[in-house]
C-alpha cells in the first residue's frame, strides 16, 4: 500500500505546486486598461508615484496649426468712423490626452512623457506654452474686433506602462496606450503661430448699449 500510495501524493504535491505557481504567474503577467482598471486609475497612479510609469516607444505626429482662440478683450466701436486703438493680449495653451486628461506642466505625467521624447528624439516636450503682446487693431463702426492666436500643436503617441510593487487589480503591471495633444514649438515641421485680428458685426442688444456709451469709443468686454 505504502508503495502504491507514493506515485498518488506525488501528483498531489505537484499539483499543488502548479497551482501555485498559476496564480503567481497570473499576478504577474501584464493587463491593460481595458482588463478592469480604468485608464484614469492608472494615470492617476502614474502621477501621484504610486505606481512606478514610464512613457514607452513615443511616436510624434506632424505639427498643425491649432484652431484660434481668443486671447484678448473685445473692443466695440460705437463712433461712425474707423477707430484703432493697441490691445494687450495673452495666451496660454495646455495639454491633454485622449481622454481629456489634462497634462499639467511641472507635473510628473509631463515630465515622463518629456524624458521619453528627449531620450528618443533628442529634444525637449513642452505641456504648456505661455505668450503674451500687443497688437494695434481697427475696427469699422457699428462692429466687435478682439484679437484671436492659433498655436503649433503636435500629438504625441504611446504607452504609459505601471509597475506595482504589490498587484493591483491581480497584477503588477498594466499597460495603457495614450496620445497626448500640446503645444509644439514655433516653426516645428515649418509650421508657424499666428496672430490676428477677428472682428464681427454688433448685434442688436450691442448697439443698443453703445447708446448709453455716447463718450467712449470702444467698449472692452470679456
Amino acid at each position: 500500500m505504502t508503495e502504491r500510495g507514493r506515485p498518488r501524493y506525488g501528483r498531489q504535491a505537484l499539483a499543488l505546486v502548479a497551482t501555485a505557481m498559476g496564480i503567481v504567474m497570473a499576478a504577474s503577467l501584464p493587463a491593460s486598461a481595458d482588463d478592469n482598471l480604468s485608464r484614469k486609475e492608472i494615470l492617476a497612479d502614474c502621477a501621484s508615484g504610486t505606481g512606478k510609469c514610464t512613457f514607452n516607444d513615443p511616436e510624434l505626429g506632424q505639427a498643425y496649426l491649432g484652431a484660434p482662440r481668443r486671447v484678448s478683450d473685445e473692443l466695440h466701436n460705437c463712433s461712425t468712423s474707423d477707430a484703432s486703438q493697441s490691445m494687450a493680449w495673452s495666451d496660454t495653451v495646455g495639454s491633454s490626452d485622449t481622454a481629456g486628461v489634462s497634462i499639467t506642466a511641472g507635473g510628473k505625467l509631463a515630465g515622463l512623457i518629456d524624458l521619453s521624447v528627449t531620450a528618443n528624439y533628442s529634444h525637449t516636450w513642452s505641456s504648456s506654452h505661455t505668450e503674451s503682446s500687443t497688437l494695434s487693431m481697427t475696427v469699422k463702426p457699428g462692429e466687435v474686433g478682439w484679437i484671436a492666436r492659433s498655436q503649433v500643436m503636435r500629438t504625441v503617441s504611446g504607452t504609459w506602462q505601471t509597475h506595482y510593487d504589490t498587484p493591483r487589480a491581480g497584477h503588477y503591471f498594466w499597460y495603457v496606450p495614450d496620445a497626448v495633444t500640446g503645444p509644439a514649438p514655433n516653426g516645428t515641421d515649418g509650421v508657424h503661430n499666428a496672430v490676428t485680428v477677428k472682428t464681427r458685426p454688433m448685434t442688436a442688444s450691442e448697439k443698443a448699449s453703445c447708446s448709453t456709451r455716447s463718450v467712449k469709443t470702444f467698449r472692452t468686454a470679456r
